[in-house]
């Protein structure tokens, strides 16, 4: 006889909870249980059984603490990214979960393939809703962690120049590409440019193709390396 809950969990969003703290993987794990439309499918403690983890469930999305022992987060986030390249298959968003606002690991997570990150003190609200984001093929990072983003790159060597692809955008595209990688949203973007949703909806996905990146946490990321903001 089949479960009816098994029909609900067929079509719900799988994830793996990756930290080395159980109390906060069990507060994690009874928070998703209570969304229908969200099913946790396995746990590990450190990134070297998290790589285990997703090679053996393939869970669309990964909350992957930075800082744990065996392995840290951003080795786990290579080699998972690496291994799903490898086999062919879909990539799971990976969202990295920090204590800082912004800090070098969570940085060089992001460079390394992560969907973007999180505080662990975030409201319960806003991490469900960063799960059906980042699944959605969109990126999450808080405002307040863009700013500290871009802080994070004036601070660092002198920017390499814009590479060709970047000059390929029209005149409206790099307008948007700067509203977007200061962190406004579609609607904002929309309203600052007198366009519709959709428009700049249309926009953002020829701007992410024409600079080959996959979504708005690398978008930041190649205006900050590239210091075009």
């Amino acid at each position: 006889m089949t479960d009816p809950s098994d029909a609900t969990a067929a079509g719900a969003i799988t994830i793996a909870l990756v930290d080395d703290q159980a109390l906060f993987r069990g507060g994690i794990r009874m928070l998703i249980g209570s969304q229908p439309d969200l099913r946790v499918v396995g746990e590990a403690s450190d990134g070297r059984q998290a790589v285990e983890l997703a090679a053996r469930t393939r869970p669309q999305v990964i909350l992957m603490d930075v800082r744990m022992p065996v392995m840290d987060g951003i080795e786990a986030t290579k080699t998972i990214l690496a291994e799903a390249d490898a086999r062919g298959g879909e990539r799971p968003r990976i969202v990295v979960l920090t204590t800082f606002d912004l800090d070098e690991a969570a940085a060089t997570a992001i460079r390394a393939g992560a969907s973007g990150f999180l505080l662990k003190d975030a409201e319960p609200e806003f991490l469900l809703a960063a799960i059906r984001t980042v699944h959605a093929g969109n990126a999450v990072i808080a405002a307040s962690a863009t700013r500290e983003l871009f802080e994070h790159f004036q601070q660092a060597p002198a920017a390499p120049a814009a590479p060709q692809r970047y000059a390929e955008l029209t005149a409206r595209e790099r307008e948007i590409f700067l509203l977007a990688a200061r962190g406004l949203s579609n609607s904002e973007i929309a309203a600052a440019e007198f366009l519709s949703e959709a428009t700049v909806k249309t926009h953002i996905s020829r701007i992410f193709a024409k600079l080959e990146v996959r979504d708005r946490v690398q978008l930041v990321v190649f205006a900050f390396e590239h210091g075009l903001v």
